[in-house]
């Protein structure tokens, strides 16, 4: 076991290339208009620049073991981060839709390896005992590294340049290198076959679900010919990976994680929770923005959101090697309920303390689930299989926030559209008739104005009303993933 001193050192720069990463999944949102015009990119080209990273990054998740069983942990881990870095400094000097989207894949392949290399290597740097303080500083991470993204994304394009987004990458990057190149051990080196098969059929159904889920709004879902061959495409490449897992003998994800009801459990918790997570980040500015929230008080009302989750992983530092963590991940479904439920009550207008407070509680509950979770997942693991473990628990969590967007974003347009024609039933010609002659407002105006008056604020509280259903249908799923906990078994006893 390695020295405090060293320790820390090494967390330090694990977690640098950490936040670098998931912080690149949304820092990026809200630069994107001003990105648009000064790539000459149309609405639908820029979407590109959000899709081919994360396609990049969940296909790439996966290989991680293989490459540093192959390679060993600490040359994997200065490829990733130098590849990374050059890249990002090359999203920032694109003058292209077509430069900007070839650098963010390759962002995207770099990156991949650094969440489950810095997981696993806080795992292997720390004693059974201290595992958990370990997850929870590297949980701090992966929650508070999205939360910052827009924030910090805002700010930089506020007040510089949108491409200052990518330019922030270069100063960590150099950090994270150097910490790593003096302080990381390398891994022992083996000589793994790789499953080719395995890997491909595995790419073709990421990479299908995930332009499946993009792409489907935009197209009109299964009325278009386009998505139907990607749900074709990920249903028969699926089936097709999980026949060769069961049978082959040298299969791209080892069985041995299948069959560890702890690891599949959890996995299914964590997949629930990164659909609630990064779909609550989505719809939170944009609803923010309807209220006439400007987009620097969207960024700093949704700053407390972080500082929950930092409270969070404090107390759980303390308490995880005490408490069961069934208890704790309990705690945190309960809490992330109730700032959903709470959510469900917004208005057309919410002031600012309820945003704030909403926040704070929702980020606690995410924090009491995400560290528990990940230390039960691997507690009953073997060694060997730690890396190839936290890959694939990274792939999940990408997935699960791919698909909790796409499912948020289709069901606010769809319930947007059946709100406003039921409110449009209740404006009869007799209604409209008293409202023109006796409301102050609209006295002197003629039919027009009147009926596109009433037309905004319909729509304005269609929108408020699908926010709200959005909020409710979370909160449900949230409630009804707590029985998972009761097949978990407690990592404490034997």
């Amino acid at each position: 076991m390695k020295s405090n001193y060293s320790k820390g050192l090494i967390t330090l720069f694990v977690m640098i290339t950490t936040i670098m990463q998931v912080m690149d999944m949304t820092i990026a949102n809200v630069a994107l208009p001003y990105m648009k015009g000064s790539i000459s990119a149309t609405q639908d080209q820029i979407s590109w620049v959000l899709t081919s990273y994360i396609i990049a990054a969940a296909i790439m998740t996966q290989p991680v073991n293989w490459f540093v069983s192959r390679y060993g942990r600490r040359k994997i881990f200065l490829v990733s981060i130098i590849g990374f870095t050059v890249a990002s400094m090359l999203c920032g000097m694109a003058f292209s839709i077509e430069e900007m989207v070839i650098y963010r894949i390759l962002q995207g392949i770099f990156g991949a390896a650094l969440v489950p290399l810095s997981q696993s290597t806080l795992l292997d740097i720390n004693s059974k005992e201290n595992r958990g303080s370990a997850m929870a500083i590297w949980g701090m991470g992966v929650m508070v590294g999205p939360i910052a993204g827009p924030v910090l994304g805002g700010y930089l394009t506020e007040y510089y340049n949108w491409r200052w987004v990518f330019y922030i990458n270069v100063p960590l990057g150099i950090i994270a290198c150097l910490g790593i190149i003096f302080f990381l051990p390398d891994s022992k080196k083996e000589k793994n076959d790789f499953s080719t098969i395995g890997f491909s059929l595995l790419s073709i159904a990421i990479a299908s679900l995930q332009l499946m889920l993009d792409r489907g709004q935009q197209l009109d879902w299964f009325n278009s010919h386009e998505i139907v061959i990607y749900f074709g495409l990920t249903i028969s490449s699926l089936w097709m990976f999980i026949i060769h897992t069961r049978y082959s003998k040298n299969p791209f994800i080892s069985i041995v994680l299948f069959k560890d009801l702890n690891f599949i459990i959890s996995v299914l918790l964590i997949f629930i929770v990164s659909v609630i997570f990064l779909a609550t980040l989505a719809l939170l500015p944009a609803f923010m923005s309807l209220m006439g929230y400007s987009v620097l008080d969207v960024g700093i009302l949704i700053a407390p959101r972080g500082v929950g989750t930092f409270i969070a992983m404090v107390i759980i530092g303390k308490l995880i090697n005490k408490v069961d963590p069934r208890l704790l991940v309990l705690l945190g479904l309960l809490l992330t309920a109730i700032a959903l439920y709470k959510m469900s009550e917004f208005t057309t207008f919410v002031p600012q303390n309820m945003i704030i407070i909403t926040g704070i509680i929702n980020g606690l509950g995410l924090g009491f689930i995400f560290v528990p979770l990940s230390t039960v997942a691997f507690s009953t693991l073997p060694h060997k299989n730690r890396v190839e473990a936290t890959s694939f628990f990274s792939l999940v969590r990408n997935i699960g926030s791919s698909i909790g967007v796409s499912i948020v974003t289709t069901l606010l347009i769809r319930n947007t559209q059946i709100n406003h024609a039921y409110l449009s039933e209740s404006i009869t010609l007799s209604k409209f008739w008293m409202m023109k002659h006796y409301l102050p407002q609209f006295i002197q105006q003629n039919d027009s104005i009147v009926y596109s008056i009433l037309n905004k604020n319909m729509n304005l509280q269609a929108m408020t009303i699908g926010y709200i259903d959005n909020f409710k249908i979370m909160m449900i799923c949230v409630i009804a993933s707590a029985p998972l906990i009761l097949m978990l078994r407690n990592p404490h006893k034997k």
